[in-house]
């Protein structure tokens, strides 16, 4: 498929999310009604209003916009016998998203596996059925109304059973994606030898270091709590102990989360500056991932400390640093074992559509194939391309 075709069908897309925003809302409010009202975070992914139905289509748009990934020449050797060998870039073939809760993949996370050439099979889950079945719908129709196979997306209502023979006995799937929590990921990952691309679990750090612009630190730790069900949201606050005025500062941070009405954790050292929270018993708190109005501070003896603890605790995913000291900064991003790393900036920023490239299939927590937003560029891979006049070895 040449990327005009490509273009045209998201196009079609774009123009049918548009036409069809109040069927969609309809049956999201019919996902939404039978969901338990007390999982904010489960509410909150699968929520679709005006504003998402928006969302979708701007990521459809800025899709169209970006360069085709596909048959991009990667190197080129012409050899001593005549013979010109390339390495190109190709799709993976059929790859298969398994998604929680999330009616949005349906389009966002598609939308770059089909522009990138692939075939896509999607299994969401049963609390977005209604909602992700209408989506698909609209893909066959945009695939349909430019003449294409409209087998390009299949959605898979599957139960766990079923899930599990389906990547167990391959059935010409070249790439799995899980999009979920732990149970989610782990179940894959115990049933398949497909190839996996890992969107694993947030648990992000802040680091704030003793050379720090505090009332900074304060505006990007509850930025990083704005939402609570997205994986770049912000667990974890670490502080330099020798931070000056160290006790007004921290009282300070708590009280603007407790404003905010965000449960404050706290290890021993934290607690007893302010008791107004509640302490920890188990340090085993420091590996949760919390999706949920809670975040945990902790005192650090050093800048190694802090980074010795997020290396230990956290996902991988996310972890930054608020410091005035450009050495500590540098020192902080190459140690610290995340797919991004940030100074003096939010967590929430680990987005496709924030680092520019639209949007993503997943944020990769793994280091093959790929780190971090797995975008178009992301999915596809490489083969050789070798043209001959009757060459032998």
């Amino acid at each position: 498929m040449d990327t005009n075709k490509k273009n045209n069908v998201l196009k079609s897309l774009a123009t049918l999310l548009l036409k069809s925003e109040q069927q969609i809302i309809a049956a999201n409010k019919e996902d939404v009604a039978v969901c338990p009202k007390d999982d904010i975070s489960l509410l909150d992914r699968l929520r679709v209003d005006e504003n998402k139905v928006q969302s979708m289509i701007d990521a459809v748009n800025q899709t169209i916009e970006l360069n085709d990934p596909e048959g991009k020449v990667l190197s080129s050797f012409s050899h001593e016998n005549g013979m010109l060998v390339e390495n190109k870039t190709v799709p993976f073939g059929n790859i298969l998203i398994i998604y929680e809760s999330r009616p949005d993949v349906t389009i966002e996370a598609a939308i770059t596996a089909f522009k990138a050439g692939n075939k896509i099979l999607l299994k969401g889950g049963k609390e977005a059925k209604k909602t992700n079945l209408v989506l698909v719908d609209l893909w066959k129709e945009a695939l349909s109304i430019n003449g294409l196979d409209k087998n390009y997306v299949t959605y898979l209502d599957l139960n766990r059973t079923e899930t599990q023979e389906l990547i167990a006995n391959n059935n010409n799937v070249d790439l799995i994606i899980p999009r979920g929590g732990e149970g989610l990921i782990n179940f894959v990952k115990q049933n398949t030898n497909i190839p996996i691309i890992i969107s694993g679990r947030g648990n992000n750090f802040l680091y704030i270091d003793q050379e720090s612009d505090f009332e900074m630190a304060i505006k990007i730790a509850l930025n990083g709590k704005s939402r609570l069900s997205v994986c770049n949201a912000l667990d974890k606050v670490l502080i330099n102990k020798n931070t000056p005025d160290l006790s007004h500062k921290i009282n300070q941070l708590i009280n603007r989360f407790q404003e905010i009405n965000i449960d404050v954790f706290t290890d021993e050292a934290v607690f007893n500056i302010n008791s107004n929270t509640t302490k920890i018993t188990d340090n085993a708190i420091f590996e949760e991932e919390f999706l949920a109005p809670k975040i945990l501070l902790s005192l650090t003896d050093s800048d190694d400390d802090a980074i010795r603890s997020i290396n230990k605790y956290s996902g991988g995913h996310s972890a930054t640093i608020v410091t005035s000291n450009d050495a500590t900064a540098k020192k902080f991003q190459t140690e610290v074992d995340c797919a991004a790393v940030y100074h003096n900036a939010s967590t929430r920023f680990t987005d496709g559509g924030q680092f520019g490239f639209g949007a993503e299939i997943a944020i990769s927590t793994q280091k093959l194939h790929f780190r971090g937003p797995i975008g178009l560029n992301e999915l596809v891979t490489n083969k050789w391309f070798i043209y001959g006049s009757g060459q032998i070895r």
